[in-house]
């Protein structure tokens, strides 16, 4: 779909699926990567016929984290690092208000098990793991891991994930709430087309809201919250999607809802 080098783009039915395409470095990031995944997230954001993002990785790994060869031996500023390359491709993942599901296809490592950690929904494959490493090497969970993974699994396990570096089995992480779905790794590609499929039918701008209200409700405080929501449920009240949905409740049909 783009002209890349180190991901894939493909747009069928509503949905992009974004590809990393280094299958023999585990699909570890480079600077190329992050300024190409980047320009991606950006274009399908903008796209009005994307309605679900699904992103994933090629090969045997959904995201082995930072390539460390392009570092070793550099004397690497750590927080200039960061600011430049992973907290922009995470923050413009929240920015998008489109469903976004992970499709962890194999190992999740480092800032990849951050990188699923930040999209919405997490469908992953019998072959998939996942394993917060930092600590193996000195460092803290970054690209909103400390943020994400205390959210998703509860402060005693995140922190437990996080000293320790152990791997996490797709089955255990199922039983944490750190994946939705366990799809059978023979028909992964199918059950997550029909799972982003599904995402993509459904009412495009108050998905956005709900993301957006949600991640917004970490913040607030309890009145804050319920304001936010009434406001956003003016916006979601005069979508041409909220009309055909009543219409259809009363017609007693199928909702056909356009995403707008």
């Amino acid at each position: 779909m783009y002209g890349y080098e180190t991901i894939l783009v493909e747009k069928e039915d509503g949905v992009a699926k974004v590809t990393m395409n280094r299958p023999d470095k585990f699909n570890a990031f480079t600077e190329q990567m992050h300024r190409e995944f980047l320009d991606a997230l950006k274009k399908a954001e903008k796209d009005a016929e994307v309605r679900c993002l699904v992103i994933t990785g090629a090969g045997k790994a959904f995201n082995a984290g930072q390539d460390l060869a392009e570092v070793q031996g550099k004397d690497v500023d750590f927080g200039s690092f960061l600011r430049e390359r992973y907290n922009p491709l995470i923050m413009q993942l929240q920015k998008i208000e489109k469903p976004i599901i992970a499709a962890v296809n194999g190992v999740a490592a480092g800032a990849g098990m951050s990188l699923a950690l930040a999209c919405d929904i997490r469908l992953a494959s019998e072959k998939a793991s996942f394993a917060n490493v930092f600590i193996n090497i000195g460092l803290v969970p970054d690209s909103g891991g400390c943020y994400y993974l205390p959210r998703i699994v509860g402060i005693g396990r995140a922190l437990e994930l996080a000293f320790t570096g152990d791997k996490v089995s797709v089955e255990e992480a199922y039983r944490i709430g750190l994946v939705n779905k366990i799809c059978s790794a023979e028909n992964f590609e199918q059950e997550v087309q029909d799972y982003a499929a599904r995402l993509a039918s459904l009412p495009t701008k108050g998905i956005g809201l709900i993301k957006r209200v949600v991640y917004k409700g970490f913040d607030m405080s309890l009145e804050e919250t319920l304001e936010y929501e009434a406001f956003a449920q003016e916006i979601a009240g005069a979508t041409a999607d909220h009309k055909e949905g009543v219409q259809a409740f009363f017609e007693k049909r199928k909702p056909v809802f356009t995403g707008k």
